[in-house]
């Protein structure tokens, strides 16, 4: 192929000869309608002949004419896509414009009407203004696509962005042909590169997707054998069946409404936008509709979709095509589909979604009540069922209250197959909730398969054959069930996310299906969150002014050393002035001046702390147009205030529920959070993160993530991160960034050692397992007053010999308590990981033991027995140590390359832990140590030089005695006129931090301040 016109032969070629089409001309075409209107006609002769009879009788000669006109109407009102779903009325009649293919091959008329549509390609079509696209799709006389090609390799040598331009200032938007809705549907460009498309021609404002298949994890498209790149186009998306396929169950129109406020009152705005899916969302939505008819019920699919994927959309076209799936025998292969998300995003989509393709109601309910709404769904077997995961375990309690009320209400699971679509799903299948929702969904097939393991038990375990059967029911819950597949969506799949839905996809291994973080961000879908990474450092000095040298735990002593700075109002007021400035001078100006920021603190006191910081800045400074929200959980109360607590209400002024509106107004532009907003919060205008706080693998990237939105203007984001280093979040960000990888899944005999560890404690024994699962049991899970009695009389042995542990150690330790401590942690981490770790893998292999399901349901019940902390004498070095030098420096600033180097596979947490009482310390020892790792960038000049100008400013009897008839801030007022003059005695050979104080206005500013202070608590 040298010219377009052998690129057109070529497709026109294929699409005649392979693709089911029939040539088109030009000449057929009515550029007054813009219909092929000898193929409107020649359809409805064909598959509606009786209908068109009555319409000839009657009109006679004028049939065709009113017929165009008619459809020409509707065509102009209700636009292509629902004429061509849902036919046009003509003389009382309802005349179809298209006919889909069937769920089933039941009906035969379906299938003849089916392939009675005509598709046809016309090249070069001619239009009302003279315009002519080099291809032109139509469906039943209808043009539903057209295409621009371009050929690099011809003399123009022009490509895919030619084409974008040809479309955008040569073809018409309002024209007939070309007008939004009212007849093409998809406007293609395309080279042998790359396939770009949009739903809707605006001029210069034309918006274009990319439509690549994606290349090593990346955009554009792979090299094809024998083939150009983009043969895939109408080799499998415009071929016959594909296309109409297309338009039958992915095309719909969003329609998002907006109340804005006028002079006149509130108006109703609505924007339409014609949704055509991206090739990744028709790929994966096909490929796990055609697995599924194939294999049936019983599979688990991760589908690893980034941010940007446009995965509501996916979800919804995924949710309704397997409502309506049949398999090659015409059998249902779901009753039900139940989407299980927290988003109420997604219910609205589903249901604006599916409403387009199915014109009659019950298809989709939200449970929006409880479990019983939860429970009557399920039985009465709606198509697609929404709700949360949280639901299912109170859905058997709810179907005994109806059946105690004298309803006839009951899940019968016999035969029946669900799919269960998890939205984001590390989240959601986790715990004992998802473990019922198995248990519910295979009610009947779990007691199937119990009985008959029932009869064939030949282990002695000491129970009665009512608790043994339950224990059976509790065991089998956990397995993976025949009768239900699992579609699991997420961007970050975690290491049992990954383990547990392992259907292998194209490459032999999971993910089924992927979407990456970098094709997303090379396609600018997401913005490039770590493209502009500034990181600071702090470096500081603590002294010791006790005289108490007491011995201290090392780790928590540093741990709280860390806590006493970071939460000291020096240093946040530091970082205040770094992130309020930082914001003035850059983050405000971009977005058109609606650019808005998040500031990520440590915890809720910290949030506070920022909060009162923030305010008191803006108000010293007088400045406007920059206002703050503060978002944490509960109540709080400061140490030298505790008769106050603070709320975020409180300190808000707002409603909870309120913030995420109000701060989406002009009204507010930074936002301060502790451990909330940092995943699943949606706000586009969000330009700038400021990080104070630890951050590592799936949190670091779904917090600095709520800054990849793409908003009109918004063209880069900045993080400025005070905690974490630029290869600490490479490391949290790389296994994410393409397809992520698993490590070594455990193995039973891991499983079996861990139990082996925890028994050898001695903290309880076999006989109390077996009592204690006799009960529970005994009597389902639903003990009495007198059995909760003997349940925890049985608990309570074992939380006795847990209290005593290390009561065996001889003396000659320094610190027996520290010691006991230390081993009760080791306990309670060990039982920890046994749960965890038997939880994970009776789900991922078909692994029955009688005697670990006993452990696993005495120990998660021992587990909240013991004490919440074994060490609650939290350390307070608040009157041991003073903070002595404090300074931010910037450590670097750039973007941190995720396409470098690879990532390691994902790890769960599956070795025994061996533990050890942590090392004691002096405390003169450890602020030594730490003042070593902070301290760096302090010489040893600086640090004299400071202290040189305070005793300097001591001897100084004008100074002390200013301080001693002032108050601290009339004092520091006047100091700050003196600190030059005594910055000019102490210059000579301290030249770089004399000019670095003098003309830096803020860190003259804090060293008035600082050294202010020390001045006047020591004047006397």
């Amino acid at each position: 192929m040298i010219t377009e016109k052998d690129f057109e032969n070529e497709i026109e070629r294929f699409l005649l000869e392979e693709g089911g089409y029939v040539q088109g001309k030009n000449s057929e075409y009515n550029k007054d309608t813009a219909l092929f209107e000898e193929d409107v006609v020649a359809f409805i002769q064909a598959t509606q002949p009786k209908k068109w009879a009555r319409l000839e009788a009657g009109q006679k000669a004028n049939a065709k004419a009113v017929l165009i006109r008619a459809l020409c109407q509707e065509l102009e009102v209700k636009g292509s896509l629902d004429v061509l779903r849902h036919g046009f009325r003509c003389y009382g009649k309802t005349f179809q414009m298209a006919y889909f293919m069937p769920n089933t091959s039941l009906n035969a008329e379906s299938a003849v009407n089916y392939a009675a549509n005509i598709l046809k390609i016309i090249r070069q079509v001619v239009t009302e203004d003279g315009e002519r696209p080099d291809v032109v799709l139509s469906l039943n006389g209808i043009p539903v696509a057209t295409v621009e090609l371009k050929n690099v390799l011809s003399a123009t040598r022009w490509t895919v962005l030619d084409a974008i331009k040809q479309y955008r200032e040569a073809r018409d938007p309002e024209g007939k042909l070309f007008a939004f809705k009212k007849r093409t549907l998809v406007h293609f460009a395309v080279d042998t590169e790359e396939v770009y498309m949009t739903t809707k021609l605006a001029g210069e404002q034309t918006y274009f997707l990319p439509f690549n298949r994606g290349n090593q994890g990346g955009k554009g498209n792979p090299p094809v054998e024998g083939n150009v790149k983009t043969a895939y186009l109408w080799e499998e998306i415009l071929t016959r069946h594909s296309f109409l396929e297309i338009i039958a169950r992915f095309l719909h129109l969003n329609v998002k409404e907006k109340k804005v406020r006028t002079e006149s009152g509130l108006r109703l705005l609505q924007k339409e936008t014609m949704i055509f899916p991206r090739f990744h969302q028709l790929d994966a939505v096909r490929k796990l509709v055609t697995h599924s008819r194939e294999n049936g019920a019983g599979r688990n699919y991760l589908i690893q979709h980034s941010a940007g994927s446009g995965k509501s959309n996916t979800i919804a076209w995924l949710a309704h095509q397997l409502s309506s799936l049949h398999n090659i025998d015409d059998k249902k292969v779901f009753n039900s589909v139940i989407v299980i998300t927290d988003r109420v995003v997604l219910d609205r989509q589903l249901q604006a979604t599916i409403s387009q393709f199915e014109h009659k109601d019950g298809v989709v309910q939200k449970i929006e009540q409880n479990s019983q709404q939860l429970a009557l769904a399920i039985a009465a077997n709606v198509p697609i069922i929404i709700t949360t995961i949280q639901k299912f375990p109170f859905v058997m309690t709810a179907l005994s209250r109806q059946q105690a009320n004298g309803l006839n209400v009951d899940i019968t699971t016999e035969g029946k197959q669900f799919a269960v679509i998890v939205d984001e799903a590390h989240s959601s299948q986790s715990g004992e909730a998802a473990m019922e929702l198995r248990k519910v969904l295979n009610k009947d097939g779990i007691i199937a398969a119990v009985m008959a393991e029932f009869l064939d038990d030949e282990d002695e375990n000491c129970l009665s054959d009512e608790a043994k059967k339950q224990l059976f029911i509790e065991a089998a819950k956990r397995q993976r069930q025949p009768n239900l597949s699992f579609f699991a969506f997420t961007a970050t799949p975690k290491w049992k996310t990954k383990a547990l839905f392992d259907e292998p996809g194209e490459n032999g291994d999971t993910p089924f299906h992927h979407y990456t973080m970098r094709q997303a961000i090379e396609e600018g879908f997401i913005l490039d969150v770590l493209a502009n990474y500034a990181t600071w450092g702090q470096y500081f000095k603590l002294l010791k002014i006790s005289k108490n040298n007491k011995e201290l735990s090392k780790s928590k002593a540093k741990k709280e050393m860390m806590r006493f700075v970071n939460l000291h109002p020096s240093v946040i007021a530091q970082k205040v002035e770094i992130i309020v400035e930082h914001f003035r001078t850059t983050t405000m100006h971009k977005i058109g001046g609606r650019a808005k920021a998040m500031v990520v603190t440590s915890g809720r006191e910290a949030a506070v702390r920022y909060k009162l910081a923030f305010d008191e800045y803006i108000k010293e400074k007088g400045y406007t147009g920059i206002k703050s929200l503060v978002a944490f959980s509960g109540g709080i109360t400061l140490k030298e205030a505790p008769e106050k607590e603070y709320t975020e209400a409180l300190m808000n002024g707002i409603r909870e529920a309120d913030l995420p509106e109000q701060f989406a107004t002009d009204n507010y532009q930074v936002l301060l959070v502790a451990e909330k907003y940092q995943t699943g919060f949606d706000q586009p205008l969000l330009h700038t993160m400021f990080v104070d706080k630890k951050l590592s693998g799936i949190q670091a990237v779904q917090t600095l993530s709520r800054l990849n939105r793409c908003a009109n203007g918004k063209t880069d984001t900045f993080v400025l991160d005070f905690v974490n280093k630029p290869e600490e979040i490479y490391k949290a960000f790389k296994p994410f960034y393409e397809v992520t990888e698993l490590g070594d899944i455990p193995s039973n005999e891991k499983l079996d050692e861990l139990a082996a560890t925890l028994d050898q404690w001695k903290i309880y024994f076999q006989q109390e397992l077996q009592q204690f699962s006799e009960i529970w049991f005994g009597a389902k899970q639903k003990p009495t007053g007198a059995e909760h009695k003997q349940l925890n009389s049985l608990l309570d042995k074992a939380v006795a010999r847990f209290l005593a542990i290390g009561g065996e150690i001889q003396q000659g330790f320094d610190d027996l308590s520290e010691l006991k401590t230390e081993r009760q942690n080791l306990f309670k981490s060990q039982l920890k990981s046994y749960l965890n770790l038997y939880q994970f893998v009776s789900q991922i292999m078909d692994y029955s033991d009688d005697l670990h399901e006993q452990r696993y349901i005495y120990l998660r019940a021992l587990q909240n027995k013991l004490p919440l902390d074994a060490d609650r004498n939290k350390i307070d070095l608040s009157k041991d140590v003073v903070l002595h030098f404090y300074k931010l420096q910037k450590r670097s600033e750039g973007k941190i390359l995720l396409g470098e180097g690879r990532a390691y596979p994902l790890k769960g947490a599956t070795d025994v832990g061996t533990g050890g009482a942590d090392a004691t310390d002096e405390l003169s020892n450890m602020v030594q140590e730490i003042n070593g790792i902070y301290g760096t960038q302090f010489t040893i000049a600086d640090q004299l030089f400071f202290e040189q100008i305070v005793e300097d400013a001591l001897a100084n009897d004008e100074i002390i005695g200013a301080a001693k008839n002032n108050t601290l801030e009339s004092f520091t007022v006047y100091f700050a006129d003196k600190l030059l003059d005594l910055l000019f005695k102490r210059m000579q050979g301290n030249e770089d931090i004399s000019n670095q104080v003098m003309s830096d206005d803020s860190l003259r500013s804090r060293v008035v301040k600082r050294l202010a202070k020390q001045i006047y608590q020591r004047k006397d």
